[in-house]
């Protein structure tokens, strides 16, 4: 398991325990970095989301014709984090490359962090972020959320709010997700030696500025004990050897059971979201074909009209 990717995480957590009393901020600095595993997607120009209700960047595909996200779809992302750290900065490229494979738009947000704004900030703002989106004349079957560790997290459960609205996204892509803010895996302490960034006091830290006085098990935060039925298909990804697997395979088994369309791609000997190694790892390049491809297949939809003001940045 040692690539590039590892180095990367094995410095984060040996800075960290160099560290046990780092604030929030050096915190964040710290995982500012996150975006040194991935390299520079090719055909992806990027621009300011003016007009969006949180900061935002676009990472827009170039096709063949020189139309920009071609195919007329949104991914709107949830970067990971633990819901504290991270930032559309440090996963702009991983959304990159996600756009460039699925012929896409992508729009990576930077919703609230913790511990200042605790839940449900960040959710409010993915869910407001899509409203906004459709506002401007996109249709909410044409916009797909996606997101790695907490950002999976918040991606599902916005799209379970969503489809209690009425209007469910096309899809949902989870990398990584962490979705048992209880910690109750087994695979937290099977893969504890292997897994090079993620453990469970880290885990507990995170969840316990996040949630605020929140339960750990309420269906709004931990989607292990919410109603799956009204989701949309869904395209789960987690390495065998990292802490967080069982997260993919339990909410799989659940899903299924409420007949929902499940993809899952377990990976043997990656990292925590090994599609962050996009440009230098094989596997998170295969990876992400895989899920451009799974995004292309969903259901099309026309391109939206053209609308001036806030449509203007999202044609």
């Amino acid at each position: 398991m040692t690539d590039h990717l590892t180095t990367l995480y094995s410095g984060f957590a040996a800075r960290l325990a160099r560290t046990p009393d780092m604030g929030v901020d050096a915190m964040r600095d710290l995982f500012e970095g996150w975006h040194r595993g991935t390299t520079e997607p090719a055909g992806v120009q990027y621009a300011e989301a003016e007009g969006a209700p949180v900061p935002a960047t676009w990472c827009r595909a170039v096709g063949g014709s020189g139309q920009l996200g071609g195919s007329g779809r949104v991914v709107v992302h949830a970067h990971g984090g633990g819901f504290v750290v991270g930032s559309r900065h440090s996963h702009r490229k991983l959304a990159g490359h996600l756009a460039a494979r699925a012929g896409a738009s992508a729009l990576v947000v930077d919703y609230r962090r913790a511990p200042e704004h605790p839940f449900p900030a960040a959710l409010d703002d993915l869910v407001s972020t899509v409203g906004w989106l459709v506002d401007a004349g996109h249709r909410p079957a044409g916009i797909v959320l996606s997101g790695d560790s907490a950002g999976g997290n918040l991606a599902l459960s916005a799209a379970l709010r969503l489809a209690e609205r009425g209007t469910p996204p096309a899809g949902v892509v989870a990398l990584s997700p962490w979705f048992d803010l209880a910690n109750t895996g087994e695979s937290l302490a099977e893969n504890a030696d292997l897994d090079a960034m993620v453990d469970r006091p880290t885990l507990q830290l995170m969840a316990q500025l996040y949630l605020a006085g929140e339960s750990p098990e309420a269906a709004s935060v931990n989607p292990l004990h919410a109603d799956l039925a009204p989701l949309p298909p869904l395209y789960l990804a987690a390495s065998r050897h990292e802490t967080l697997r069982d997260d993919t395979t339990r909410l799989a088994e659940r899903a299924r059971a409420a007949g929902v369309a499940v993809t899952v791609e377990l990976e043997d000997g990656q990292q925590h979201v090994y599609q962050m190694g996009a440009g230098r790892l094989a596997v998170a390049d295969e990876s992400l074909t895989r899920i451009g491809r799974w995004i292309s297949a969903l259901p099309r939809v026309a391109e939206p009209a053209a609308r001036p003001t806030a449509a203007g940045a999202v044609r």
